[in-house]
């Protein structure tokens, strides 16, 4: 009887290293690196060291759905000037540029100081990653 746990602890095993080679393999652990991934870097405009920016072709609301398909935001707000998407710890801004998308990664925090006029309650959070709400008892979390 003890071998047959071997045997399927050594098949789970194997199992879940075959799952992070391929997780480890595809490089896209977070929307960042998914944008950098598929996106064109655009380095001549990325906004100082905040942030990195990268072009596509298509618009602005295209990029976006190809990237919540990827990756859920926990925050989304579009506007006539762009598409804003929130992450835990990142920010990404789709802005019409021309024919195409100027696609901006950022951290959190300086997003949120640079977008909160924009998005408003459309972000909802402190800009920190945290949602600003209590830990203590009771409801509304």
């Amino acid at each position: 009887m003890k071998r047959i746990w071997y045997v399927l602890a050594g098949s789970l095993a194997a199992i879940g290293l075959l799952i992070g080679g391929f997780t480890a393999c595809s490089g896209n652990f977070s929307p960042t690196s998914y944008v950098a991934r598929h996106y064109t870097r655009a380095a001549a405009q990325d906004i100082g060291t905040d942030a990195r920016a990268y072009t596509s072709g298509k618009s602005p609301t295209r990029v976006a759905d190809e990237i919540t398909r990827a990756w859920t935001p926990a925050g989304r707000y579009a506007d006539g000037t762009g598409v804003y998407l929130r992450y835990s710890n990142d920010s990404v801004v789709l802005k019409p540029n021309g024919t195409g998308t100027l696609i901006l990664v950022e951290g959190l925090r300086t997003a949120y100081r640079r977008y909160s006029g924009v998005v408003g309650n459309g972000w909802i959070g402190r800009g920190d990653g945290n949602s600003g709400r209590g830990g203590g008892p009771g409801s509304g979390k």
